[in-house]
């Protein structure tokens, strides 16, 4: 009880000093509690290390980062900072784009070599597809639609396989060790892709987009801390998406 009085009240305060720096419109240093949620694999390999700059240029900001498998409801009050894929539904809240992102099938060379390699999206069901139940999405069901198809139809294609895990890291790991084909966010496995331990998979085809976005409620978009922690973040994304493009 002691710990969430704590939270609440240092919450408080921060409200307090975002209200303190609208009144005397100021610009100043941000300060105050940043509560920030995302996704465990990217939110320990992309956000993590942005939080460390952040707070490094801004010691007057307090920063939390809780990483979970299931993103929380955007109702909730437990945080500031959402870091989400895929724009959001709710209009409560407003969404900042901060990167491109798709998501692609991809396997290890060793897997391919030793079960072939999948022409069409039906022909997935006769392979071993790594499983991550993470999130609403329907789980199990992959979809793909022709990259120059006029038509562009989506297939729907219900995937089987022996491992499943809600940890991207780990599923990414399992692919790399040869289990089977993973649809995974390019931002997780571009640098395999481009070492070549991993192949994409029907790259003929697309799925679903899954942008990057930044959510946060409408009574943040005030906040100096929110608002300069936002641009830091789309600062820093450019700068990554250079420097690996």
């Amino acid at each position: 009880e002691g710990e969430v009085f704590l939270e609440h009240a240092r919450r408080i305060l921060g409200d307090i000093a975002d209200l303190d720096q609208l009144l005397t419109r100021s610009k100043g240093t941000p300060k105050g509690l940043l509560r920030v949620n995302a996704t465990l694999g990217f939110g320990r390999l992309h956000i993590a290390p942005v939080i460390s700059r952040y707070v490094s240029q801004y010691p007057d900001v307090d920063a939390q980062l809780q990483l979970s498998a299931t993103p929380p409801p955007l109702t909730d009050d437990q945080f500031d900072v959402c870091i989400r894929f895929g724009a959001p539904p709710e209009a409560r809240v407003i969404a900042k784009r901060l990167a491109p992102n798709r998501r692609l099938l991809c396997a290890s060379p060793k897997y391919l070599k030793a079960q072939g390699e999948p022409k069409v999206p039906n022909d997935l069901t006769h392979h071993n597809c790594i499983g991550i139940r993470q999130g609403d999405e329907a789980y199990g069901v992959w979809r793909l639609s022709p990259l120059r198809s006029p038509s562009r139809d989506t297939e729907a294609v219900k995937v089987r396989g022996n491992l499943t895990t809600n940890d991207g890291e780990i599923a990414v790991n399992w692919a790399l060790d040869g289990h089977g084909i993973l649809m995974r966010a390019e931002w997780d496995i571009k640098r395999y892709l481009n070492s070549g331990r991993l192949v994409q998979v029907l790259p003929q085809y697309q799925t679903p987009d899954a942008d990057i976005y930044a959510v946060y409620p409408l009574r943040h978009q005030l906040s100096t801390r929110i608002r300069t922690f936002i641009d830091f973040l789309s600062q820093s994304f450019v700068r990554f998406g250079e420097k690996s493009g």
